[in-house]
């Protein structure tokens, strides 16, 4: 009888589990929506409460398909399916999975869209990622956040501002450098950051690829996130 023990591959169990996890936080996130919908307008409590609810999940599934994406990067490349897909469907989605919690928080999110554009990258990563962006933007903003979408020099610019404090210098330098120098402990450095740039690096078209910048300014005067894709 063979006793030797063989060694845990512990980034596969985790791969797994979280796979797991997800897949309950989705149901989750399902039945808040439920709940949501049940409850009268007038419950102005309940309704606070789901929204938060919701928010959070958000939050934690955005979190989960981070883990399990730099895993496959890891074990390979990035998986991108890319295909064509009409930015308005993307707004239309973006909307959707904020509206709750920024009508519930007295926020006021606002898109500017420079006509009907199309155009060919991952829509599930970008969703993500962007989604995570605003996430952040209602965390931090004092009450308005806007969305630019717009053709730029052969790139589709996504940008997301806020009229908060912006963000700190420490992840205004982390743009450039790798994940093992991010201090995680503070709320908005760390694993977000680098998925963007991995999400926005991973597209590219010849010799150009796609990029992420950070700045503080813009027309509402907080935080500044831009998305450029070729």
């Amino acid at each position: 009888m063979n006793n030797e023990r063989h060694p845990i591959d512990f980034s596969t169990v985790l791969a797994a589990a979280v796979h797991d996890m997800k897949n309950s936080l989705c149901l989750l996130s399902q039945t808040i929506e439920e709940l949501s919908l049940k409850v009268e307008d007038s419950n102005s409590v309940a309704k606070n409460h789901l929204a938060t609810a919701h928010y959070e999940a958000s939050r934690l599934n955005t979190g989960l398909v981070q883990l399990l994406s730099l895993y496959r990067a890891e074990i390979e490349s990035l998986p991108l399916n890319v295909d064509e897909c009409y930015i308005e469907d993307l707004i239309d989605e973006l909307l959707y999975n904020n509206e709750s919690y920024a009508k519930h928080k007295g926020l006021t999110l606002t898109v500017e869209q420079s006509g009907n554009l199309v155009w060919y990258l991952d829509r599930d990563l970008v969703v993500l990622l962007i989604n995570d962006v605003i996430i952040n933007a209602m965390r931090y903003c004092k009450s308005t956040i806007q969305l630019k979408i717009f053709e730029e020099n052969g790139y589709i610019v996504f940008q997301v501002e806020d009229d908060g404090k912006g963000y700190p210098s420490s992840m205004l330098k982390a743009t450039t450098i790798n994940i093992q120098d991010f201090d995680i402990s503070h709320g908005r450095t760390g694993l977000g950051l680098f998925f963007a740039r991995l999400i926005a690096g991973a597209h590219s078209t010849g010799n150009r690829k796609g990029e992420i910048v950070l700045s503080n300014g813009g027309t509402l005067g907080g935080s500044v996130f831009t998305l450029r894709l070729p």
